[in-house]
This record gives C-alpha cells, structure tokens and sequence, in this order.
C-alpha cells in the first residue's frame, strides 16, 4: 500500500512538471520562469535550495554521530548562505537582468573569467546533484526492503527528475517546488506529532538524552585548529554557496526585486527552522529502538530516520513521510540539475555559436540538461562518499574560486579584471595543494584558500595593470 502511495505522488509529480512546461516559450522563461513568480512560490523555491537528501537523511544522521559540531555546515552554513543572498546580494543582481551568474562575470571581468568561474561551478554540481540521486536510490531501495538495488534506484530516480527537468525548466522547478514544499511542511509535522508520542516524556525527554550525550555541544574547542575548523566548515556552504547558479536563478525567478530580497531570506529562515525537524526524528530512535540505531551505526547511518518511520509508525505517517522526503529530494535535483545545464548552455557554448534563434538555444539548453543528467548518474553510481560529504564538498571549489570575485565585483570599485584572475588562480592553487599535502592540518584548505582568494584580489586590484578590464 504504501508503495502504491509512492508511486502515485511520483506520477503526480511528473505531471505537474510537465504541465508546466506549458508556460515555456523562451529560454528566460526555462532559466529564470519568465522573471514572474510571486512571493510565496519564490519562497518555496528558495526553500527547496537546500531541504534536500543532505537535510532529512545526511545531516540527521550526522547529528547522531558528531552532534550539532558536525553539523556546523548545514543547515547553520546553508541558512546563513540564503539570508546574505537576500541582504547583500539579491537587489543589486536582480537589478542587473542577468540569466545566469556567470553574465556577471563576463559583464564584470570580461569572458576569460566567465569561463573560469563557470567551469568551477559547473564542477561543484557533481556531487551535489550525485548526492539527491544517492538519496533517490536510497529510499527506493528501503521502500522495495532491497527488490530494487541502491544503483537502480539511482537510474529510476534520475530518469523521473530528469523528464520533467528537460521539458519544463524552472517552471516546473518552481510549480514542482511549492507543491513539494507544502507536503515537506504538512508532512514533517505531522510526522514529528506521532513520533512524539512514541517517546516516553515527548520531546523533552529527546532533548534531554541528546543534552545529556553532549550532542548540544556546538562550539569548537579553543585551540587555533579547532575554531579554524569550525570557520572553515561554516563559510564552506555559507559563503562558498552565494556565487552559485541554483541560488541565483531562484532567487532571480522572482517578479521584481522587492520579492526577490524577501524570498531569499524568508527561505533561509524556514530552511533553518525545519531542518531540525528531521534532527528531532531521527535522534528520537534511540528512545524508541536502540537496538536499531546500533545496528545501523555499525552500517548506515543514513538509514536510521527510513527505519524508524517503517517500523515504528502507522501507514499514514509512512505515506507522509516518504512523501516530503521524496519531495524534499526531487525539488532540490530538479533545481541543482539545471542550474549547471544552464551556465554550460549560456556561459561556455552561446558565445561560440554566433548568431542563434531564441527557439534553436532553447533546445541546446534542453539537449544540456539531459546529457549533464547522464553524467551526474554515472557519478552517483561509482562515488563512495555520503550524501553529507558529497554536498559539503560540493561547494569548496566556488568558495576559493568564485565567491571573491563576485563580493568584489559587487561592493568594491577597484575589482578588475587583473585581480579576478590572480584571485581565482591563488585560490585555486592554494586550495588544492593543501588537500594534496595537508588536507588534515590546522588550516582547513578551502579556508586558506579563500584567504588567498582576498589577497590576490588586493594584490591584483591595486598593481599596475598587465590585463585589461572590459571596456
């Protein structure tokens, strides 16, 4: 039965994505939906960013392991990363008419930095967009009990998002989104309610076990290594996540700025309350199965919250949980999925293709999204990382390689072209030696790279000039 349940949302799901595809007739309106959407969609969208796989099954079951100093990243990271794009960064973008983040760059620095941005982008969707469609196999494998295997979950989940991805673009990202928000909110309430009263003494008898197991310790320890590894890890998807394009064009879907700066901000915060949610439920287990949650420590964490609600709940709460963890999951692919598509379309094939119909682009963009959704799966099937660690790594490369240029491209008058490039090339550089020679030591290496990043920024900037800025 509940099967059935799942099956049904699935179809209902690509449904109403395709039928958005009704509202595409231009390349703005499969990027950006037309730049139309009102506040409460927008919102929804926004939220979806980041309630994904990484919230309702990595980061609660990272929660269980490392308590909340290991989860420092998301969502305390993630929230703050949505609410600086609504204060810092939203007005003044939306007030630029850009299609995708790269424009900025090329606009800014000229093409040699569009080109590099956009490829350290693109590269960071690998993992991020692997670890939705890990979690996709995941759960059909946990609601088939195993008839369907972790990689062929994998392949029907990319297929489903996928589809409707192609066809529809941001406006069924966006329509998709908020029906999928509505279940997430509905359904993880309800959920909490019923796992509440599974627990002997409710929730307080839940915090008062994780209080009492030191999973409330969220400050680091005051050695140089332990507050630089909590920094690093707070700014990894804080601020390594501001300069990407899923942001950005959620963000920029809106119809007019006002909305956009609310959107972004209104979405970080209810991002940041619910994705405690998930937390509440999952540590709940130890109350009511520790044996389960032992046994699935020595194996997968991950499947924790999924066993708890299979084994310990009624049917409906069954069907409301999988339903806004599946949606949790397809609104973040869906999203993260043509977020790349979309930057290799506009940003590294347009200006090599000359003179191009609107119709024609719209078709190369579509033809992206589907090859960039072939190689994504690939990559989830052979990566052996958690879906934590891949959406944790993800974003490491834009933080040393992009995240500079825009803040200074933004907010400083003297960011040139010159110091884009030697802020890109100290970043990168600096980043990846010391995940080659050091990835353990004091420093954490996308933070010294980020450092380097300010300071060839400056240094770049303020000397005499050898590259020219666009004119």
């Amino acid at each position: 039965m509940l099967n059935l349940f799942v099956a049904i949302y699935l179809l209902v799901s690509i449904g109403i994505g395709l039928y958005a595809a009704r509202r595409v007739h231009s390349s703005k309106d499969y990027v950006v939906a037309g730049r139309s959407l009102p506040l409460y969609i927008t919102t929804a969208t926004v939220f979806a960013t980041w309630f994904g796989s990484e919230t309702v099954l990595g980061t609660s079951s990272t929660f269980i392991n490392e308590g909340m100093g290991g989860i420092v990243a998301d969502p305390f990271g993630a929230s703050l990363c949505l609410i600086l794009v609504g204060v810092f960064f939203a007005g003044k973008l939306y007030r630029m008419n850009l299609l995708t983040i790269g424009d900025f760059f090329k606009q800014k620095y000229g093409r040699g930095v569009e080109l590099a941005t956009s490829a350290a982008i693109m590269l960071s969707y690998l993992g991020w967009v692997a670890a939705q469609l890990s979690a996709l196999g995941l759960v059909f494998n946990v609601l088939s009990q195993g008839a369907i295997s972790l990689q062929q979950g994998v392949v029907l989940g990319a297929a489903i998002v996928v589809l409707y991805t192609v066809y529809g673009g941001m406006w069924s990202v966006a329509l998709t989104d908020f029906i999928q928000m509505i279940v997430i909110v509905v359904g993880m309430l309800y959920v909490g309610y019923i796992v509440t009263g599974e627990v002997q003494g409710g929730a307080a008898a839940v915090i008062e076990h994780a209080a009492n197991a030191g999973k409330f310790n969220f400050w680091p320890d005051a050695s140089l290594a332990g507050i630089l590894a909590f920094v690093g890890a707070l700014v990894t998807l804080g601020l390594g996540s501001i300069p990407q394009q899923d942001v950005f064009q959620r963000v920029m879907s809106a119809k007019d700025e006002k909305t956009a700066v609310h959107s972004a901000v209104l979405g970080g915060v209810l991002y940041f309350l619910f994705a405690f949610i998930p937390i509440f439920l999952a540590y709940s287990a130890f109350l009511i199965d520790s044996q389960m949650v032992d046994k699935l420590l020595q194996s997968d964490s991950q499947l924790v919250l999924p066993t708890l609600i299979l084994e310990h709940t009624p049917l409906l709460a069954q069907i409301m949980f999988f339903g806004a963890l599946l949606s949790a999951i397809m609104s973040t692919a869906s999203g993260t999925l043509l977020a790349p598509s979309t930057i290799f379309a506009e940003n590294v094939l347009k200006p090599w293709m000359g003179h191009i119909s609107d119709r024609n682009f719209l078709h190369i963009i579509r033809t992206v999204v589907l090859v960039f959704g072939v190689c994504v799966t690939l990559f989830a099937l052979n990566s052996d990382s958690s879906i934590f660690e891949m959406v944790e790594n993800a974003y490491k490369v834009t933080l040393v390689a992009a995240f500079v240029p825009l803040a200074a491209g933004v907010y400083w008058s003297r960011a040139n072209t010159q110091g884009a490039v030697v802020s890109i090339v100290f970043g990168v550089v600096v980043w990846l030696t010391l995940e080659i020679i050091a990835p353990e030591g004091i420093c954490p290496p996308q933070l010294a790279g980020l450092a380097a990043a300010m300071i060839g920024m400056l240094v770049g900037s303020l000397t005499p000039r050898f590259i020219r800025s666009p004119e």
